[in-house]
């Protein structure tokens, strides 16, 4: 359904209603019976794979010649992408589940015995835009943390994201738990984003994950407390010690792995003292399948680099396009990436063990990596099972956002007749 006639703050107002109660017969749910969920969900979008792989069709469809091949990628479904998904499923059933854990313990003088233990946000509320596989991702993560989830997936995922929304769901009564806490926004009226965002009575925490036009959005309008998840202008850092044949092959998995994912390598920065022996070997492995573009120096060692403008440092390309940049030491390089880093995930590429430490003090990310692919910052290579995203804010949670990251804590304080003076 994508019925345009719904009123968007009575639909907003009803499914906000629905997962409060969800919410609330969540927080007595045993581990048990969400991990049922979590398996039955699983067997049901591999059951619904040619369903799935039929409305993902019609998804990509509709963008056909009005988005380009990073954009498609992102919303593409495959075979090998939906048991990624179901797989990601049945391994947050397997992770330890985040709600009831004693965060701290202690004792006071008059006796007081008091626990700090985590508990479920509430209702959680998930924007995002052309990925289907975030609505499995968020829901498993939200299920097994104990909270509801109102999904609102970009208008181009509508027919996969409903098709995922009914496998959870059919997991969820499987397991005797409410269908409710899983929903989808039916409507791809905008003002129906506005609505959620403004659904303070019902919704705890928003979540955007997409890119900054979205995340900006979300920011400005929202009046629900947000988990900003920013752009990934990602930076690989070649120190002057890296070895170069271990750093080239890292930038070339950062960068084409996947172009698309936020985690990917949009800059290269080389010191000055290496560049002559990185930039040919980086253009050897990349140029073909990637456009690279560099300052003058970079242009002038190597003839098939374009020459960078000034907006190439800042932009996060999600396409196969990266910008070059040379420094003149370790203090240069750590000021750049400082300068130009959306604060996501950066990386070192060298053999010295102080000038990593250095590095990654003073590099103020979310992630920060030594000798790997940024590609590696993803939850589920965190041990995660999946994520819900990328934060690169301060508060709450930072990095990956797994079932831990998606709880908060309450009080227990047991007494045995005290009272206060």
């Amino acid at each position: 359904m994508n019925d345009q006639t719904l009123d968007p703050q009575l639909h907003i107002h009803e499914l906000g209603s629905r997962a409060r109660a969800a919410a609330r017969q969540l927080l007595t749910a045993s581990t048990e019976a969400k991990n049922t969920a979590l398996t039955e969900a699983a067997k049901a979008l591999r059951a619904a794979m040619p369903a799935l792989l039929e409305a993902n069709s019609k998804d990509v469809a509709s963008v056909a010649g009005k988005k380009d091949a990073s954009f498609i990628d992102r919303l593409e479904l495959t075979e090998d992408r939906v048991e990624g998904m179901a797989s990601a499923l049945e391994q947050i059933a397997e992770l330890p589940d985040p709600v009831g854990r004693q965060l701290a313990q202690f004792d006071r003088p008059n006796g007081l015995k008091i626990e700090r233990v985590a508990v479920p946000i509430g209702v959680i509320g998930m924007i995002y835009e052309s990925r289907p596989n975030v609505g499995a991702d968020a829901s498993a993560l939200c299920l097994k943390s104990g909270n509801a989830v109102i999904l609102r997936g970009g208008s181009e995922s509508r027919h996969s994201t409903r098709e995922i929304v009914a496998c959870m769901q059919a997991g969820l009564k499987a397991a005797g738990l409410p269908a409710d806490a899983v929903q989808t926004v039916q409507t791809t009226d905008r003002a129906a984003v506005a609505a959620l965002l403004q659904a303070d009575e019902f919704v705890d925490l928003v979540i955007p994950r997409g890119g900054r036009g979205l995340v900006e959005l979300v920011r400005d309008q929202a009046s629900v407390p947000t988990l900003l998840h920013l752009d990934g202008n990602c930076h690989s850092y070649v120190h002057e010690a890296a070895d170069v044949d271990k750093a080239v092959a890292i930038i070339r998995n950062a960068k084409l792995r996947r172009t698309g994912v936020c985690g990917a390598t949009e800059s290269v920065v080389v010191d000055r003292a290496v560049a002559k022996q990185v930039i040919p070997l980086l253009a050897d492995v990349m140029v073909g399948e990637c456009e690279l573009r560099g300052d003058d120096e970079a242009v002038a060692i190597d003839s098939r680099l374009t020459r960078a403008s000034e907006e190439d440092w800042d932009t996060e390309y999600l396409g196969p396009i990266a910008s070059v940049k040379i420094v003149d030491g370790l203090a240069e390089g750590i000021a750049w990436v400082d300068q130009h880093s959306s604060h996501h995930t950066d990386a070192i590429l060298t053999e010295d063990a102080e000038a990593a430490r250095r590095f990654m003090t003073a590099i103020d990310s979310a992630v920060v990596m030594h000798n790997a692919s940024t590609q590696f910052s993803d939850g589920g290579e965190f041990g995660m099972g999946a994520e819900i995203g990328i934060a690169t804010g301060k508060m709450h949670a930072r990095g990956p956002v797994g079932l831990e990251q998606l709880t908060s804590f309450k009080y227990l304080v047991h007494g045995d007749g005290q009272t206060r003076p």
